[in-house]
């Protein structure tokens, strides 16, 4: 208590006896922060996301304690205050203080805002904004004249924009590239100047010369004239090269030579050489990888012409291997009397083949369950000399209930759980198929087999064992296109003990029964994602995933033809599952400025059981809620439809399943200071039924009243970015419940279980 009192004390203190400008001079004024920016644009013209940030960003500089800068200050400028102090003596308590909290005023002086309405007009120009007006105004405080602000005023022109745009001084074969090429130039007649798409088509050009032989050309032989004297507002761009490239620029190579050497993780000096595909290797025996495999990878040959895609390609697929710790390509230019050639040097050495790693955290999720997690992996590198990865996992996780509402016998119902599990898994960096299928195309491929284990106990509820094994195909089909196919999965289930609180919750509810009965789910899937990443002309990325799953239906149909038929077949003496499956995800990003965009997500699914199930299995039910998803409602706590089960029921939320999903999220995420970035967001969606079920009223899927079967919800969050993971914690806000809660109209959380509506999220990286 009485320390409680000295430092309330303290800070009494420090906040009646400071003054923030009490050390400044005649002259001096402290910077508040901007007041306003005033941008006036041409009719029609809407900024882009770097146009925006390059006008704005030099008048956004931060005053002392910014807390959104460069408007809004922190109410307690504690450094402001500190450096304040009458310091007597540079010794003691005070003086230590002072040190590490002190921070030095910024004055007006400081900011220069004439010298940064230059900077403003300067980068402007980069966009084609030529005769900018721009004007600023210092706006002392009322009380105290020794604060400011500052008031920004700009007033953007007409850009330039290109009138035409025209090849000057290429020659030969290399004007031939690159005006073939120009249907895809980034340059077009009609588009705005800016000096940034000037840089990527230096880029581009470059790239396509590099690509059809010319080693040693770089961007930085290109050079732009640009004419703005014929009309006002145009340019006449002119594309060609600068004076005094060296000549060896000008004419295309080949590859004379490659030779690879693999160094081993022994000392022996005994080497021996082979000639493979074309390929002299140099390695140190036995052989750890066989030829045919580093062939594969190494994507150069001699007499091919050079190309930089083959290079990076060579260096990419050689590390994607996974068996080397280090890969170095070197290449060296030789001439002679058949022409101009290279030699290609690849150096490897391999890595150690066995590999241990563990992986200890603590997991704190949304259904109230706590507990530290454990896995140990040993990964060979390298199996059969193939660059297969064979991996084990073996993993623990145990977890207790806190919070949460409690059984009429005192207890909570999930406490105690705990898993264990078991994963083989063997990574092929090719596709393992027929030759008839494969593609000579040069892309990434990568096939996996996997089986493995689960036991899992929830305390006072079940005991449940799973066996499950797998093959999945995984390559692009180009730069944002992926795919994955799974040809075969098979999932078994078998529940090894129950309670009869779990069991009387089976009893309500037959269809939720049938979806944990033991069963066979043999399934197959694919799965396609276009990836487009963010770019200089379209900073805004867009990524759509589509999965398709279908199980049991190849063995239905061999149980057809063989004449059994009907519902209850089985196979080894178990039940298996039938039904279909699909899910679609699109999330689009978009750009506000540099510091700041707006994440949209929407997403949706439906799975349909039929023939030999009833139910979906209740793993491939669909569920809503919690930190990735509806942030204010916790996980599986809303849904199907307007059905709500018993408040107080722990096993409650084993109704909260569907065969339906939709929602949509959207979130403004920003930068607050440093690795601290903020967001608010809104989310809504919910989970339905396809058949109706008398033990779950209301939860079949209606289009009458579908809004109101919405759940909505909003709040806000902190990110802190520490480079390689995010740590979150999300606030959300329940706006909108699909069941009643006793409150009418569309805003129905009572104001007494207000407090029930918060949801407090922390995680792991972003929900979207």
């Amino acid at each position: 208590m009485m320390r409680n009192c000295i430092l309330l004390s303290f800070f009494c203190l420090l906040f009646f006896s400071c003054s923030t400008t009490k050390k400044l001079t005649d002259g001096e004024v402290l910077y508040i922060g901007v007041k306003k920016m005033k941008i006036e644009t041409p009719p029609k013209l809407k900024l882009k996301g770097p146009e925006k940030s390059a006008l704005t960003s030099p008048m956004s500089y931060p005053p002392n304690n910014p807390l959104f800068a460069p408007y809004v200050r922190s109410p307690f400028p504690i450094g402001l205050w500190v450096y304040n102090w009458h310091i007597k003596k540079e010794k003691g308590l005070k003086w230590w203080l002072y040190r590490k909290l002190a921070k030095e005023p910024v004055l007006i002086s400081d900011v220069q805002p004439e010298l940064r309405l230059k900077m403003v007009e300067n980068n402007m120009k980069d966009f084609g904004f030529f005769g900018l007006e721009s004007r600023y105004e210092i706006i002392p405080r009322k009380r105290n004249p020794k604060k400011a602000k500052i008031s920004y005023w700009v007033k953007l022109p007409d850009p330039f924009r290109y009138s035409s745009v025209d090849l000057w001084g290429w020659k030969g074969q290399m004007d031939s590239l690159v005006r073939q090429s120009m249907r895809f130039s980034l340059l077009k007649a009609g588009e705005q100047y800016d000096v940034n798409v000037l840089e990527q088509e230096r880029q581009r050009i470059s790239d396509i010369l590099r690509n059809r032989g010319y080693y040693y050309f770089q961007p930085q032989y290109i050079e732009f004239l640009a004419d703005t004297t014929r009309r006002h507002g145009e340019v006449d761009l002119r594309i060609g090269l600068k004076q005094g490239i060296p000549e060896v620029a000008f004419h295309p190579y080949t590859i004379r030579n490659v030779d690879v050497s693999l160094f081993g993780n022994d000392d022996s000096d005994r080497r021996d050489t082979l000639e493979y595909d074309r390929l002299q290797m140099d390695y140190s025996p036995p052989q750890t990888l066989k030829p045919k495999i580093l062939s594969q990878a190494v994507k150069v040959r001699p007499g091919q012409l050079y190309t930089a895609r083959r290079q990076n390609r060579t260096q990419s697929g050689i590390v994607q291997l996974g068996v080397f710790k280090f890969v170095n390509l070197t290449i060296n230019p030789v001439d002679t009397s058949y022409g101009r050639k290279l030699d290609y040097k690849i150096s490897a050495d391999y890595a150690l083949p066995i590999e241990t790693e563990v992986e200890v955290d603590i997991a704190s999720k949304s259904n109230n369950l706590l507990g530290p997690g454990l896995i140990l992996s040993l990964n060979n590198k390298n199996m059969f000399k193939r660059a297969e990865t064979f991996s084990l996992k073996l993993t623990g996780a145990y977890e207790w209930q806190v919070g949460g509402e409690k059984t009429t016998k005192g207890r909570s119902g999930l406490i105690n759980s705990y898993e264990l599990g078991v994963n083989l898994n063997l990574s092929v960096p090719r596709l393992l198929v027929p030759g008839f299928l494969k593609s000579g195309k040069d892309r990434q491929e990568r096939t996996h087999f996997q089986i493995g284990t689960d036991f899992l106990n929830r305390h006072s509820y079940f005991r449940m064992i799973s066996f499950w094994g797998s093959a999945t195909y995984d390559f692009n089909s180009s730069r944002r296109n992926y795919h994955s196919v799974v040809p075969f999965k098979l999932n078994y289930t078998h529940l090894l003990r129950t309670s009869h609180e779990f069991d009387s919750t089976l009893n309500k509810n037959p269809a939720i029964a049938l979806s944990f009965k033991d069963q066979f789910i043999p399934s197959m899937s694919y799965t396609y994602t276009f990836d487009r990443a963010a770019t200089y002309r379209n900073p805004n990325r867009l990524f759509w995933q589509t999965s398709i799953t279908q199980a049991g239906n190849i063995i239905s149909g061999i149980q057809y033809l063989a004449g059994k038929r009907g519902e209850g077949r089985e196979i080894l003496g178990n039940r298996y599952s039938q039904f279909l499956k699909l899910t679609s995800e699109i999330i689009k990003y978009r750009q506000v400025s540099e510091n700041s965009q707006v994440a949209m997500r929407l997403m949706g699914g439906i799975g349909y059981a039929y023939g030999n199930s009833r139910v979906m299995p209740y793993s491939e039910q669909f569920y809503i809620g919690g930190a990735n998803s509806i942030r204010a409602f916790q996980i599986r706590s809303i849904g199907p439809g307007s059905y709500h089960p018993e408040k107080r029921s722990v096993t409650a939320y084993l109704d909260q399943t569907g065969d339906i999903k939709l929602e949509g999220n959207i979130g403004y995420r920003f930068k607050i200071a440093g690795r601290l970035n903020g967001a608010v967001f809104v989310d809504a969606g919910n989970v339905w039924l396809l058949r109706k079920e008398k033990e779950r009223p209301g939860g079949e899927f209606r289009l009458k009243d579908l809004w109101r079967e919405i759940a909505l919800g909003t709040g806000f969050g902190l990110r802190y970015d520490i480079t390689y993971i995010v740590i979150r914690a999300d606030l959300g806000v329940a706006l909108h419940a699909p069941y009643n809660t006793g409150k009418p109209g569309y805003f129905n959380i009572r104001n007494y279980d207000f407090r029930d509506g918060l949801v407090l999220n922390l995680a792991i990286g972003y929900p979207f």
